[in-house]
């Protein structure tokens, strides 16, 4: 049986960084909001969030529960569940839950929905790389990179961006090395600025990683060589978390810089349904955390300011309909 619970002005689906600002900009506009969260951060594995001014550092399940307790003190409803659907009704849209992720099946109705879900990082079918991810297995220069400074680091090829991610990392060591893996060999111009900045590149596929002592102590080749590092830097691909939004329509497209798909929406997160926002790495793909909190504020204003709208021109009807009656 499908409970439908009462009726808010918006539900945000997602409670990371991005739909709790989203929330946030709402409560303090007196908007009432239902956060729909599943609890899975996609930053869950990491020790620290980086880059993000006043809260460098901060364990990312301090910052949500920080967030989590702002969003309650403006009245946002905040419910744990998986939302996996939603679909266009009278006056708004039902956002369905997983009966497994919430208390029964139920579902909730909102006049606008901002969608936060974030994304899922797909990595190279390398052993070990997922039990080593957000540790000494990373991928972003300025969420991890300082902590892995003057390291021995390896970066995985076989991505667009890999001799650009080694320049990143060759700011922060001396000793970084080039595994070309599933990827073509530089170019003769690449090449010769890797050996400009001492960077050795080394040919063959990777096929694991070892570790010694809970610490990342190698890179393991088909040829069972085995080249010491202390940390390796991987380019995952990119894929937003949006099967929520199918029903509407909304569906992930190619993002234009090839690392992955996203939902393609406006600066503010409009999306090409009325009512639909979207918000953080599900738009964004390479949006640090301190972005998807901006990205989730501007979207949360621009709901508040599409509802303000709607509201003006409800309440300007009725006074035509009062003034002729």
């Amino acid at each position: 049986m499908v409970t439908v619970a009462e009726e808010y002005d918006v539900a945000v689906i997602g409670g990371g960084a991005a739909g709790l600002s989203a929330a946030v900009a709402l409560g303090r506009s007196r908007r009432s909001v239902v956060v729909i969260d599943a609890g899975e951060p996609r930053n869950a594995p990491a020790d620290g969030v980086h880059g993000f001014l006043s809260r460098d550092g901060v364990p990312p399940a301090e910052l949500l529960a920080t967030g989590r307790a702002e969003a309650a003190r403006y009245g946002v409803e905040l419910r744990a569940g998986l939302a996996v659907d939603a679909r266009p009704v009278a006056g708004g849209f039902e956002v369905t839950l997983d009966p497994a992720a919430a208390a029964g099946r139920s579902a909730v109705r909102a006049r606008r929905i901002v969608v936060a879900t974030g994304l899922v990082d797909e990595l190279p079918d390398v052993a070990g790389l997922r039990e080593r991810w957000g540790r000494d297995v990373v991928h972003c220069p300025y969420c991890h990179g300082w902590e892995v400074r003057d390291e021995p680091i390896g970066v995985l090829g076989g991505h667009p961006r890999a001799v650009h991610v080694v320049q990143l990392f060759r700011q922060l060591s001396p000793d970084v090395v080039l595994f070309t893996h599933t990827g073509p060999a530089p170019s003769e111009a690449e090449l010769e600025e890797l050996a400009a900045r001492d960077v050795r590149v080394v040919p063959g596929v990777v096929t694991a990683v070892e570790v010694t002592g809970d610490r990342l102590s190698g890179v393991r080749l088909a040829d069972g060589t085995v080249v010491p590092r202390r940390a390796l830097a991987v380019g995952t691909r990119l894929v937003a978390r949006s099967a929520v939004l199918e029903g509407l329509g909304v569906r992930a497209t190619p993002d234009p810089s090839g690392v992955g798909d996203r939902i393609e929406a406006d600066p503010t997160g409009r999306t090409a349904v009325d009512g639909v926002w979207v918000a953080g790495n599900v738009t964004n793909l390479m949006a640090q955390v301190v972005v998807a909190a901006a990205g989730g504020l501007m979207a949360g204003a621009a709901v508040n300011a599409d509802l303000a709208a709607e509201d003006t021109r409800d309440a300007v009807a009725a006074r035509r309909e009062r003034l002729a009656s």
